[in-house]
Order: structure tokens, then sequence, then C-alpha cells
């Protein structure tokens, strides 16, 4: 095997940090490719393969109807002949010649070849994804096994990944890839390709990818980048036109979160296996991004790329607990609230607010606290009261304050949204918590700066979104209440670390997830941890216990780099010091007294 054009990625200090390109694989015979997978893929592809002639005319006229419903096109309506021709001689671009260009290609091959010899070519040639041009290198990628050795469910998987290629690659994403597979099975049981025993068989096996060694640097974040290019690029050129792709990814921070995860994972094993914890392994994700312009400056998916390959800090959706409360807090201070007001920490019931159930709220200490600010509400991260302020305020409104924030997921609009029962990225988390040390704004995160063919022309840069989704005051006031999570609430281990820094941890039930994410005027970064398949990661695995202590590894490093700069404060604020229960102004040499943001004209006097 050897390299064809070789694209380059390069880390934010021009460090190389992979070489991607199309391994020289001889052509495999028709013969030699399993009849599971001819006929899958005549049966997901073209199930009219062997008698038209080239072009399916009723699917073109089915296409066209759709294509002109929509404005846009939305069918392709390509038989397996039309697609190699496309793969051969055309552009992925979607236009009206090109479609008739491609009938006519499509035309000219079967005239010259067998359809036996068509399918070859098409098995040969076609993308599968993850950088894999034909059966045999998918095969090899994919499951590290020559394409004739393939299974009945391997073989329905790689026939279903032509519609897809960087969406339904199972090193992309399994569950998509199962989904996808499945469908493909039905197929074959549908038209009689297999059996109703063979096709049971086959939708129990689970997917067995092949873990490959990589020296790959940084691998989580580059795999990230090489399937955010398949989609605006495309694979051909991405693997085969020589690029040189300039990242935003810190080398030494990355250096740093790939040894701080790996130090607070190595902890946390021995915890779960002293608590008898010891037949699963968790799992932690970490990512950073710049605060000024919202580049990815870290990014961790796991303890290991080779064995799963799953990007948790972009992929993995899951419940951020009370990680997710200054969103809502947040959404309060721009609704006009101060955060000296105060609310109720006592027992209460919602009648009918969990599925028709009522539903009862507790707090994680166990204990109510009477009347408390806002400000030591979230410090303390009591939940009766961040119940209470989303009810005050409107589940759907902060859905929608939150998906203005960055947050893509959906969020289900109800009372327990404010203690963070909605899943979500990381990376999402992370980007609406940089808003509060922005200013607020968001800014899309990004990994690539721009791309340059082999002539070094530039044929892609980077123009990530922005929009204002906050005030400037109560982005300010947001993140002063987090600097109180860090100085005043269960943040406090981190106030070793140079300052300022605002932050929020979150825990959910029975120690399934514990995160604390965080910021300071430089950088922001989050750290997740928990166990793949859910359950338990012991007792007390909080988010202060089990994910703080990575943050701060992390952070050390980040804090490092020149003389701190401070939180923005605005002209339209002033400080105040109060009393942290009462939310009055303290009196003269109070020990107890804090500083706190607020409004002018909002201020209590």
């Amino acid at each position: 095997l050897r390299p064809l054009t070789v694209t380059r990625i390069y880390s934010a200090r021009k460090m190389l940090l992979d070489e991607l390109y199309l391994e020289k694989r001889d052509p495999v015979p028709l013969k030699q490719i399993p009849e599971y997978l001819k006929a899958a893929l005549v049966a997901t592809e073209d199930r009219k393969f062997y008698q038209h002639s080239g072009v399916d005319l009723k699917g073109i006229a089915r296409a066209v109807v759709k294509d002109i419903k929509a404005g846009k096109f939305v069918e392709g309506a390509s038989t397996i002949t039309q697609q190699l021709a496309k793969t051969l001689f055309l552009t992925p671009r979607k236009t009206i010649v090109r479609k008739i260009k491609e009938a006519i290609l499509a035309f000219q091959l079967e005239r010259r070849y067998t359809k036996d010899e068509i399918l070859e070519l098409y098995l040969n040639q076609v993308y599968f994804g993850s950088g894999a041009y034909g059966v045999a290198s998918a095969a090899s990628i994919f499951f590290g096994k020559s394409v004739r050795d393939l299974s009945l469910a391997e073989s329905a998987l790689i026939a279903g990944m032509p519609k897809s290629p960087s969406r339904y690659s199972p090193l992309v994403n399994k569950e998509l890839a199962l989904k996808r597979r499945n469908i493909v099975l039905s197929q074959m049981r549908d038209t009689d390709i297999i059996t109703a025993e063979e096709y049971n068989r086959a939708i129990e096996e689970e997917i067995q990818t092949h873990s490959r060694q990589t020296s790959t640097r940084a691998p989580y974040f580059v795999d990230y980048v090489k399937n955010y290019l398949e989609n605006i690029l495309g694979a051909s050129i991405l693997y085969k036109g020589g690029l040189s792709i300039y990242t935003t990814i810190d080398d030494e921070l990355q250096r740093a979160a790939e040894i701080a995860v790996a130090s607070g994972l190595e902890s946390l094993q021995t915890r779960m296996e002293n608590n008898q914890i010891d037949d699963r392994l968790a799992q932690a994700a970490l990512v950073a991004l710049g605060v000024p312009s919202g580049e990815i400056m870290a990014m961790v998916g796991g303890r290991d790329f080779s064995e799963s390959m799953f990007n948790r800090a972009t992929e993995a959706r899951r419940q951020p607990g009370s990680a997710f409360k200054p969103l809502v807090y947040a959404y309060a201070i721009e609704q006009g609230f101060a955060q000296n007001q105060v609310l109720l920490d006592a027992p209460v019931v919602f009648k009918g607010a969990s599925r028709g159930n009522d539903w009862r709220p507790q707090n994680f200490s166990e204990t109510f606290l009477g009347e408390i600010t806002l400000r030591k509400a979230l410090a303390i991260s009591q939940n009766i009261p961040a119940v209470r302020l989303i009810e005050a305020l409107g589940p759907s409104s902060v859905a929608r304050f939150a998906h203005r924030m960055g947050i893509e997921s959906n969020l289900d609009p109800n009372l327990s949204l404010a203690l963070g029962t909605s899943e979500v990225t990381l990376l999402n988390l992370i980007s609406a918590y940089a808003v509060f040390a922005r200013g607020g704004q968001w800014i899309e995160p990004y990994g690539i700066i721009e791309v340059t063919d082999h002539r070094d022309r530039v044929i892609w840069s980077a123009k990530p979104q922005k929009r204002l989704v906050m005030t400037r005051e109560g982005a300010a006031i947001i993140t002063n209440m987090l600097e109180a999570v860090i100085q005043e609430g269960t943040g406090r281990k981190a106030r070793i670390l140079r300052g300022p820094l605002a932050g929020k941890t979150g825990t959910t039930n029975n120690y399934h997830d514990a995160l604390f994410v965080g910021f300071s005027p430089a950088v922001a970064a989050g750290v997740w941890v928990g166990l793949d398949l859910g359950g338990t990661m012991g007792d007390k695995e909080t988010g202060s216990r089990a994910a703080l202590p990575i943050w701060m590894d992390f952070m050390t490093t980040a804090l490092a780099d020149g003389p701190q700069r401070y939180f923005d404060l605005p002209d339209n604020t002033v400080k105040k010091r109060i009393n942290p229960d009462t939310g009055r102004l303290a009196t003269d040499g109070s020990k107890a007294a804090v500083t706190a943001l607020f409004k002018k004209g909002t201020e209590p006097r």
C-alpha cells in the first residue's frame, strides 16, 4: 500500500497533527466479494439495477417533482451506474446540468460494460466514509479484515453507507450506523435475499469496529476536523487534494488536557474499584475555547481514541445536571431580577408537573434554608430555588434563551429543565458559558482557520457565526455570580488557582454524570465524566469531586501564560458589599459580606 497525494493537518503553532491520504489497494474481483454485500447494495441503492439501461426514468420523474415542490435538490434518483459516472468523471455539486451529464455518461457505461463489470467498478470506487474508497478499504478500516471475510451484518452496514458516508460511518456515529444497518437488513429480508432467521441473527450482532493504533496528535480533534471538512469540501478533495489544513488547536493546552483527563480518570477508577464498581471503565471529555474569538484550543473525547473513536466532547448528549442552572439564572438577570433577590427554599409540590403526576423536587443537601438570595442559591446549587425561578420565568422562555446561547439539542420545556434533565453536548454547554465571559456575545466554536490547496491558494476559511444574546451588564452580573460558586460555593476547591475564575458544578441523579464548566477572561473550558452506558460512578462522585480536579489541572496550564486580565465591568454596573443570606447591604466590618455586582439603579440601598 502506498500513499497518493497527502493532505496535512497542522496545529495553531504549525505542528503537524496528521496526514490524510488514500491507500493504494488492488481492485477486488467481483467473485471475491460476498454475495450478501452485492445483494444488499443492489437492494438499497438500485433494486432495478439489472433491468434498467443506466437511468431510472420513473425515479427521475418522481425526484423532479419532489425537487420542484421543495425548491431545491432533495432527491437524487441516481442508479448505481449514475453514481459510478459521478464518482469517475464529475463533481459532487448538485445542478441540473450535472444530472444531465451523469445520465449521458451512465448510458455510455451501460453500452460498454456488462452489469457485473459496472457493479465491480462501483464496489471498488465508491466512497464509504472515514477515508474508505472501495469495499476492500472499508472492510479493512472499519473491521480490520478482508472483504471476503465480512459477516452478513457487516456487509449490510457497508452496503448502507454510500447514501451518506460521513453520517453512517461506524467510526463517526455507531448509533446511526446501527440504525442504517438494520434498515438494510430489513430490506434484504423483505426482498427475500435473506430469511427471517438470518435477519434475526444479524440484527442481534453488535458493531465491532477495528481498533486502529494511531500516531495522530490530538486524535479526537483531528477526527472532528476530518468529519467537518468531509461535509464542507467533500471526501474526494480532502483525501486526494494534497491540502494544508490549519487548525486552532494549541499544542501546549492539548497536552495539558490529555494529561489532566488521564490523571483524573486514573484516580476515579481507583475509587470505583475500592467501591467494588470495577467492571466498567469511566470516561471523560474536555473542551477548551478561546473566549475572545471562540476557537477550539483543546479537545479530548475519551480515555483512548483507539478504543471506540467516539468523541464524547462533541457527539455524546448527556444530562448536565446543575451545570445548566446558570442559563436559568442568566435569563432571570436579563428579565430584571437582581442577584440579591430572594427565593423560598422550602418543600414544595408541583401538581401534575411530572407527566401528570405531582412532583416534589429535592435538594442535594437534603436541607432547606428558607429565604435565600439568587446568588447563594446558585453558589451552593440548591435545587428548589432554581425550580421556583424557572416556574416564574416560564420553562419555554428559558429553553428559547438557551437555544440562542448555543444549545442545539431539544430541551423539554418543563420545570425539571432547571435541574439539567435535558441532554446537551459538552461543546454546546461550554459555548454558552463563554457568552458570559465575552460580554453577551455568542460565537460559533470553530476548529479550522483555513484550508489551502496544493498550490497554496486559500480554498476555505473560517467565518464563525456571531450574535449578541445577552446585555453586557447581564453577562457581567452572571459572571460575578459564577465567581461566587468558586469563592463561596460548590467549586471552592478551585480557589487555589490564580483568578479571576468563574464556573459551575453539575451532578446528575445517582452520580451518573459529573461536570464542571468554568472560565477565565481568556479561556472557557468544561469537563464531563461518566460511564458510556450510564450507571453510577459511586457514592459522592459529584462534579466537585470527579470533574473539577481535571478542570483545575488543565486550567493551571491555561492560566500560566501571560498576565491575568479581569472580567468585563460595564460602566452601567456598580459593586456593593451585601449579606449573601439576606441580600441586604452588609454592615461595616462584616466577615460574611460578599461583593456583588448590580445594574445601576437596582443595587440595595
